[in-house]
């Protein structure tokens, strides 16, 4: 209505009214009738070119926006720092780290790198293309931090995986006395995994209800997700049920915590209570309920759930969602059926989907859907183990040793390496770590002492090892502990 008046009076052509125009449709998410205007207008400055890629930067439309950045650079209009920003957010989206490179080159001959909302930019692209040492430069050079280059900084840990780094960088923020704010708490609460102790989370809770973020929505879905994390499922349904104000992401984020817990019954309960409650889902709700009804052996009502993303919902599902199904139907022993449902996939599969059917046919010892799968698998993804690895142990679980060994003999000519399983387990507030047949801890001996009293206990209740893998593994020639344990506990395999 607005833009018609300004048409029907002349204003067409007046370049603050095209700035406004433009501004207010991209700020609708009308992104055609945006462009529409500023390609119509005859007079360009800074603002109508900032507008517009800073409108499609926001609206995640980062190539455009880049493209039309350089554009402007080479046109008689000079960028400004809002200009910049906008192309930085562009680079950050795209992960764009030649062309975030050249444009943090030009702030420095302009001498506006020091701006502290430049810096900020600089240090999320950098961060978002895994170059997290230069944004730490930055951050180190900065002479003022104020809490959005701080977030920016604890994010880009997290995301380049320094979650360590970034616990620490928090905890020194916090003892100095700088201003916290919700979105840092949020960035930290993110890093929260299997190897941080649920004893600092329960001290950040604390430090939110203390300074009064308790109600915010983005620090609360936090929480959920850091409860979930370290499996204290009750603590996140105490957070959810608190929150006068819920979004989409809470509600995810509570079902995610049930599917991924194993309790598919309790997600789909929450998933019914959030559509009574006209919350509509999302893909990511969908995953999380595909996921459930995986672990909990509901087929029929995942593949409803698949068909009523696209009729219902008007989404398309994603490889994770297609992954979801063939794990579904992996772990019920459908194989056959799983191994159908790839082939008529309107999608290329990816190394999800050979995953999933990869690891039913290692539950069930399938070894030709097996060695069918693994060889998909590592034509997807030649550097990765999992396809020799796997069909390692399907050999084993069939007492195939040559098979194993020939296996095992051609992923270490293919140059393909194992990454070393770890374990972590969090005791009075400390973190011990372990790994696969560790002899360095320094309290191993105890370690093992109660492997094997924990054996004995099993033993006793009835537990019965699978004699194929105790045949081979108590007949090799090696002299490791695991092996003198398998002997002394019955034969169980450690």
């Amino acid at each position: 209505m607005i833009h018609a008046l300004a048409i029907f009076n002349g204003y067409e052509r007046e370049i603050t009214v095209g700035n406004a125009l433009t501004t207010s449709y991209f700020k609708c998410r009308s992104f055609g009738s945006g462009m529409r205007v500023f390609d119509e207008m005859m007079e360009r400055n800074v603002v109508t070119w900032t507008a517009a890629i800073s409108g499609l930067a926001q609206n995640e439309f980062y190539r455009e926006s880049l493209k039309l950045f350089v554009e402007m650079y080479h046109s008689v209009v000079f960028p400004n720092c809002l200009t910049y920003l906008s192309a930085l957010s562009a680079c950050s989206g795209l992960q764009a780290l030649k062309e975030g490179a050249q444009i943090h080159g030009v702030t420095w001959k302009l001498g506006i790198q020091s701006d502290l909302c430049i810096e900020s930019a600089l240090m999320d692209m950098y961060s978002k293309c895994g170059c997290i040492e230069d944004a730490w430069q930055i951050f180190e050079s900065a002479e003022v931090l104020d809490e959005v280059s701080m977030t920016v900084i604890l994010v880009g840990f997290a995301q380049n995986g320094f979650e360590e780094e970034a616990i620490k960088m928090f905890v020194k923020i916090v003892k100095v006395g700088n201003n916290i704010d919700p979105n840092m708490i949020s960035a930290i609460l993110g890093v929260f995994g299997t190897d941080i102790s649920q004893g600092l989370g329960v001290q950040i809770h604390s430090l939110v209800i203390k300074r009064g973020f308790d109600s915010n929505v983005f620090v609360n879905n936090g929480l959920i997700n850091m409860y979930s994390k370290c499996g204290e499922l009750v603590e996140s349904v105490k957070v959810f049920d608190w929150m006068t104000q819920k979004n989409q992401v809470s509600w995810n984020s509570i079902i995610a915590a049930f599917a991924h817990h194993g309790d598919g019954l309790k997600a789909l309960q929450f998933y019914e209570e959030m559509r009574l409650q006209g919350v509509e889902p999302t893909d990511i709700t969908f995953l999380s309920l595909l996921h459930a009804c995986s672990h909990a052996g509901l087929l029929h009502k995942g593949m409803e759930f698949l068909e009523s993303m696209e009729k219902a919902y008007g989404m398309r599902p994603r490889m994770e969602h297609y992954a979801s199904i063939v794990d579904m139907l992996g772990r019920a022993g459908l194989l056959k059926e799983a191994k159908n449902f790839i082939e008529e996939l309107p999608l290329k599969p990816d190394v999800l989907v050979w995953q999933a059917l990869l690891g039913a046919c290692s539950i069930y010892g399938d070894i030709d859907m097996g060695k069918y799968a693994a060889d998909q698998l590592a034509h997807a993804a030649p550097d990765s183990p999992v396809p020799y690895i796997s069909m390692a142990n399907i050999y084993s679980s069939r007492g195939r040793w040559k098979e194993r060994a020939r296996t095992i003999k051609k992923m270490k000519d293919k140059g393909v390496t194992k990454e070393t399983g770890t374990s972590w387990i969090e005791i009075e507030k400390k973190i011990h770590s372990f790994v696969v047949a560790d002899q360095m801890h320094p309290q191993g001996d105890d370690v093992y002492d109660i492997l094997l009293m924990l054996f004995g206990h099993m033993r006793d209740e009835g537990y019965v090892p699978d004699s194929v893998f105790i045949s081979f593994y108590s007949n090799q020639d090696g002299t490791g502990r695991s092996v003198d344990y398998l002997n002394s506990s019955n034969s169980i395999v450690i």
